[in-house]
């Protein structure tokens, strides 16, 4: 991906200084930053990205993005970001995404993340009711 573009978490910044830092390694400054991170990986296909910022008591074995019905992902809104304690934090937000064509969808999710060793970590999410 070229580094100039801007990011796929739609923060407006240049991919460069948003969230390839945190692809390339660093340790994500907060939950949010974590998040609009993990939504880039999904768009441009970070598996192994996915995995490692899961917590270890959820960490799938492994991820197959290249399904042949992948979402296109269209978007990215952060509703908010919530420091629930020294070492967790909530972050709510609405993906939208299309699959093979059809009609563009939302899936808004409260995330839960935890800080271990320096390092956010997404532990799961609940779907809020409607």
């Amino acid at each position: 991906m070229n580094e100039q573009f801007s990011c796929p978490c739609t923060s407006g910044k240049p991919y460069s200084k948003c969230c390839q830092p945190w692809h390339d390694g660093a340790a994500a400054s907060d939950a949010e930053a974590l998040m609009r991170s993990r939504y880039s990986a999904y768009v441009v296909r970070l598996q192994s990205y996915l995995v490692e910022t899961c917590h270890s008591s959820t960490r799938p074995i492994s991820l197959d993005l290249d399904q042949g019905n992948s979402p296109m992902w269209l978007g990215l809104e952060i509703k908010r970001h919530e420091q629930t304690g020294p070492a967790t934090a909530l972050v709510e937000f609405v993906a939208r995404f299309r699959v093979a064509g059809g009609s563009a969808q939302r899936l808004h999710e409260i995330s839960r993340f935890v800080l271990e060793a320096g390092r956010w970590y997404y532990l799961d999410g609940v779907f809020p009711r409607k």
